[in-house]
């Protein structure tokens, strides 16, 4: 349940998500590989028509999909380097 409310105090904190995720995609310390690997996997989830929760059930499949999508830039935060992180105060 902590990491759940985690990862929403870390979506609703979106002034600071922006910025970083510019800053993160335009630095030249994160290889190209992450760079791609982080947009191929939101890429693909919205693209494929799979889904945990259907779509369907309008608020839990909005849910799901937004969940998904935290779970990325956290592991966009993750692969990120030490100085954006601390730049933006982000801790682990």
């Amino acid at each position: 349940m902590m990491r759940f409310i985690k990862r929403l105090r870390f979506l609703f904190n979106i002034r600071k998500s922006v910025p970083f995720m510019v800053d993160f995609f335009r630095s030249k310390e994160v290889s190209f590989i992450k760079k791609v690997l982080s947009i191929g996997i939101v890429v693909v989830y919205f693209w494929l028509p799979f889904d945990l929760i259907p779509d369907v059930f309008v608020l839990f499949g909005i849910i799901d999909d937004v969940a998904v999508f935290t779970f990325v830039l956290q592991l966009i935060v993750k692969m990120a380097p030490e100085e954006l992180k601390n730049r933006y105060e982000y801790k682990k």
